[in-house]
């Protein structure tokens, strides 16, 4: 009995107002450009992370009635904290940052370059749910160019973190100006959110476009011209 009281009083310490929080909860709402991290965010090892997060995910998977004594499920904390630190959440580290490493325009190249399709997976930072989607990326160089594989690291490594999409695309386009040293840059995100597909309005034919465009890109002409292209059939 004195153990069930505890449990009560434990839940009523810690309750939360549903009816009134929920709309709050749901709102989708972007602090910062930057991501937001604490000034000690990187003070742990990764396989102190994992350790802790393994942990605690059991305590999650415990709570909520889960036998982690059967064979399918005794692995999962262990397995849910490495996937978080390693894969799904790996660009929260500066360490994994891709190194864009710039060329000289030796070709003069002065017309646009779009890298369309990129494949995004990210996670909405309001519910750890996923972003499934893709980035169109464009961009017309000055004196420099840097390698196409370096497009699509740079987007993933942005999604890999809880986002927002709005802060995504321009944490994508802001990098690409600084990679390139150029302001002719446009970003155009188009991804589905299971926070709003599986859950709460579960809305599964709506999806969320963003989208920057900076210097060149500005000006109806080039806007157009890579919308044109990402939008022609393959």
């Amino acid at each position: 009995m004195k153990q069930k009281e505890t449990l009560w009083n434990t839940m009523d310490s810690h309750k939360l107002d549903i009816t009134r929080d929920e709309e709050a909860m749901d709102d989708h709402v972007m602090s910062s450009l930057d991501t937001p991290l604490r000034p000690d965010a990187f003070a742990l090892t990764d396989q102190e992370k994992i350790a802790i997060i393994a942990e605690h995910f059991k305590e999650i998977m415990h709570t909520l009635g889960l036998d982690l004594t059967d064979d399918s499920l005794k692995g999962t904390p262990l397995r849910v904290a490495k996937m978080y630190v390693k894969e799904i959440f790996s660009g929260l580290h500066p360490d994994n940052k891709p190194v864009a490493r710039r060329f000289e325009n030796k070709y003069k190249y002065s017309k646009m370059l779009v890298e369309r399709d990129i494949t995004v997976y990210s996670s909405c930072e309001h519910h750890f749910v996923p972003i499934i989607g893709k980035a169109h990326v464009a961009y017309i160089p000055n004196e420099h160019v840097i390698g196409l594989s370096k497009l699509n690291r740079i987007v993933h490594y942005y999604a890999r973190r809880p986002q927002v999409q709005e802060r995504m695309t321009m944490q994508i386009a802001n990098e690409l100006k600084q990679a390139l040293q150029t302001e002719n840059v446009a970003v155009m995100i188009e991804a589905d959110h299971l926070c709003v597909m599986s859950r709460g309005v579960n809305d599964v034919s709506s999806s969320t476009i963003t989208a920057e465009y900076s210097g060149l890109f500005d000006q109806d002409q080039y806007r157009n011209e890579f919308l044109g292209h990402i939008r022609s059939t393959k």
